[in-house]
């Protein structure tokens, strides 16, 4: 029987992403409405990015 490890990292908020990008929370919400930012997730009435979607996608604009 094969298991995954499973690594529970927390889930970013928009300050956690715009301090880590170095951005404006305001910049965070035009790319999610304009659907050019990293992948983010509603968890109740909150925003949550999982922070290897966050540095997958900026590895990706970065090359």
């Amino acid at each position: 029987m094969t298991t995954t490890p499973t690594t529970t990292e927390r889930l970013w908020s928009v300050n956690d992403v715009s301090a880590f990008l170095g951005i404006p929370v305001g910049t965070l919400y035009q790319w999610r409405h304009r659907r050019i930012g990293p992948r983010a997730s509603r968890v109740g009435r909150h925003l949550r990015y999982d922070p290897a979607d966050v540095r997958a996608w900026f590895d990706k604009k970065a090359a």
